[in-house]
């Protein structure tokens, strides 16, 4: 396994972990809304620091905006981003034209 790869997966543990630090508001009902209101911009500001450019940017508002609203917080962000990242957006389309 090289370095990139195992950056990725140092990046992905990471993503993981983030994803259920924000699910871990809702194991005591009522106040994983006010932890909430310190874990959005905490996990906007990881976000950019774990996906550069652009896309961390966009992820970081989405990450902000699914911790502030109340029930959101199920979408694992972070593993989504992972996934566009290292998956989704590495894969190479051949143009024919």
């Amino acid at each position: 396994m090289n370095l990139e790869n195992t950056n990725k997966y140092k990046i992905l543990a990471a993503s993981i972990l983030f994803d259920a630090i924000g699910l871990a508001s809702f194991i005591i009902p009522g106040i994983g809304e006010i932890t909430d209101v310190i874990w959005a911009p905490a996990s906007a500001y990881l976000m950019t620091k774990l996906y550069k450019g652009t896309a961390g940017k966009l992820g970081a508002a989405v990450s902000f905006i699914e911790e502030v609203m109340p029930g959101l917080d199920v979408i694992p962000t972070f593993t989504l981003m992972w996934l566009y990242t290292y998956v989704f957006k590495t894969k190479t389309i051949i143009d024919i034209s």
